[in-house]
């Protein structure tokens, strides 16, 4: 086993663990700290995979930014909703939910058609994205490599970021709400 596969299987384990830790635990404070330990081990990962840019990116916006933008809504919500949000333990399935998971589930049928029908291979703007990319020498703008690359090699770490960050922004939102239940 190489030191690089080493790394990889412990800041995997690190990031799997962490993130099932967040998931699990019902301590706001620890799991968003744990949050921290997470982004930081998929940044390594970044790094491991040569993706220094988006690994950078990961540390400044995301374990910087909108962390720290958690961790203030959190501190600034009040004890009067945080209690509210304790005290509606609601069943998963209810009247209310039902359409939104017809809705998720429609769309994961969506998705799994998608990826077993698509021949990715033979797409056009793959084909062509790849030509560019053997086409930047090392002289050529960094723009035009990063772009080239995000939307590439990196298209779906990229997406999970966004998505991560969407997520962050909704539970920030959801943290911050001064009302009572709604």
């Amino acid at each position: 086993m190489t030191l690089v596969q080493f790394l990889f299987y412990v800041m995997s384990f690190i990031a799997l663990g962490s993130a099932l830790f967040v998931a699990a635990t019902k301590n706001l404070v620890r799991s968003i700290f744990m949050f921290f330990i997470t982004l930081f081990a998929l940044a390594g990962l970044y790094v491991l995979a040569l993706a220094d840019f988006v690994a950078i990116t990961q540390i400044v916006i995301y374990v910087g930014g909108i962390l720290v933008l958690i961790l203030f809504a959190f501190m600034l919500s009040g004890k009067e909703a945080l209690n509210i949000l304790v005290q509606q333990r609601k069943p998963f399935i209810s009247i209310k939910t039902i359409p939104a998971l017809l809705l998720a589930a429609l769309f994961l049928i969506v998705l799994i058609n998608m990826v077993v029908k698509v021949d990715a291979n033979n797409l056009g703007w793959i084909k062509k994205s790849v030509a560019f990319k053997n086409e930047i020498q090392p002289n050529a703008a960094m723009t035009e490599n990063i772009g080239v690359n995000l939307m590439t090699s990196y298209l779906l770490p990229f997406e999970a970021i966004s998505i991560l960050l969407m997520l962050a922004l909704v539970g920030a939102a959801h943290l911050s709400r001064k009302g009572g239940s709604q």
